[in-house]
């Protein structure tokens, strides 16, 4: 497809739908076209290969929301496609030759005085076309993105609660310095002449959709080196390694994998760098365990704390002592709750505190302490603890 093609068809009127029609209606409007004039229902009829051409040549402009766009900037800048070549000057056409204006200056007529448009429309259509605005007309390559990262990191407990930064080490593609990014010793790539510089191809994909793979000879690049660099083999990018320090946000869990916009590979030919995903190992705590944004501990109680009650005293993760006040009663196994004392959320607020009471048992007694529980179980000799547990067991 021609530059001038390109000004000159209608593509809307190609598919049937209107200047402004969203992308979803030229969507459903290409489907319908391409199922009607695929040339696998319409075996020997040239029209429909032809129309079916046509149907695919305006969905890739009208399909495109880039391409869409340059699209229409062209055509109300020119005159939605009027061009007419010839010495008439009236009517809306323009008075000069189309081969000036596609091709650049007609000869004599350089310059804004000459009428000429310098290196033609190379520069207005370069981004649809990969066409560079340099003379003659050079493909330029596309901007590759960098390629993704993934590391490792192992925090203590308190500081995945926390938060903590952490120097990484990593290892990753980046230009090649030796050969400058371009993997020619020279530094004089040439363009790949598979795909036009792009480092992409097309293929048919059936039901007259087109599929876009890397090309092959040039490993989308889009370049080739003539004398490839003995360093990256004409690749352009080689290993480097290099530190960062990295920054984990509070609350992050075991297993928890972070993404680091940009911090990845750098890009290609002004390309944008990937992403870094960070895998967070955490230390298992001695005394404290987690539950999403709340913190957990076990804190043992005597056996006259919690039969009468009392006050409890406990530890906090990085902060002072907490009391809590415990009810008469308290069965082994409670869970009570200490406010704020968490984890860090999202929002900078904390979770809380669980902490679950444990009824410690002594293992040795004094002669007094024996005496006491001796009365103890006289005087409640009367009261069966499992009296109802076999009653259930009867009736069930």
């Amino acid at each position: 497809m021609s530059t001038k093609d390109f000004i000159e068809k209608d593509y809307y009127k190609v598919l049937g739908v209107p200047k402004d029609a969203t992308e979803a209606e030229i969507k459903k409007a290409y489907r319908k076209l391409a199922r009607e004039n695929h040339p696998d229902a319409n075996t020997g009829n040239t029209k429909a290969e032809e129309r079916f051409k046509e149907i695919s040549e305006a969905n890739d402009v009208l399909g495109d929301p880039k391409k869409r766009k340059e699209y229409d900037e062209a055509r109300a800048l020119f005159g939605n496609g009027g061009f007419r070549q010839g010495p008439g000057g009236g009517g809306g056409s323009f008075n000069f030759d189309l081969g000036d204006l596609f091709g650049g200056n007609a000869p004599g007529g350089g310059g804004a005085a000459g009428g000429g448009f310098g290196g033609g429309l190379g520069d207005v259509f370069g981004g649809l076309f990969n066409r560079g605005g340099g003379p003659g007309g050079g493909t330029r390559t596309q901007p590759r993105r960098g390629q993704d990262i993934e590391s490792e990191v192992t925090l203590s407990f308190t500081e995945a609660v926390d938060g903590a930064t952490v120097p990484l080490r990593m290892s990753s593609q980046a230009p090649c310095k030796a050969c400058s990014g371009t993997g020619d010793k020279n530094g004089t790539p040439r363009v790949c002449p598979t795909c036009v510089g792009t480092g992409q191809v097309s293929r048919g994909g059936g039901g007259g959709f087109s599929l876009t793979d890397p090309c092959m000879d040039c490993k989308g690049r889009g370049l080739i080196a003539q004398n490839p660099c003995d360093v990256c083999k004409g690749s352009g990018r080689a290993k480097s390694s290099r530190t960062m320090q990295v920054r984990i946000p509070a609350g992050v869990s075991d297993g928890q994998r972070i993404r680091l916009r940009g911090k990845g590979s750098p890009g290609e030919q002004g390309g944008p760098a990937g992403d870094l995903y960070v895998v967070v190992h955490v230390d298992a705590h001695p005394v404290f365990g987690r539950k999403g944004d709340n913190l957990t501990v076990t804190v043992p109680v005597t056996y006259p704390e919690a039969t009468l009650g009392g006050e409890v005293k406990v530890p906090t993760l990085g902060g002072p002592p907490v009391t809590l006040k415990l009810p008469a009663g308290t069965p082994n196994g409670r869970t009570m709750r200490a406010r704020g004392k968490g984890a860090v959320r999202k929002d900078g607020t904390r979770g809380d505190l669980l902490v679950t009471v444990e009824v410690s048992v002594p293992t040795s007694l004094s002669e007094s302490a024996k005496e006491a529980l001796e009365s103890y179980r006289k005087a409640t000799a009367g009261d069966d603890p499992r009296a109802e547990l076999f009653q259930a067991a009867k009736g069930a």
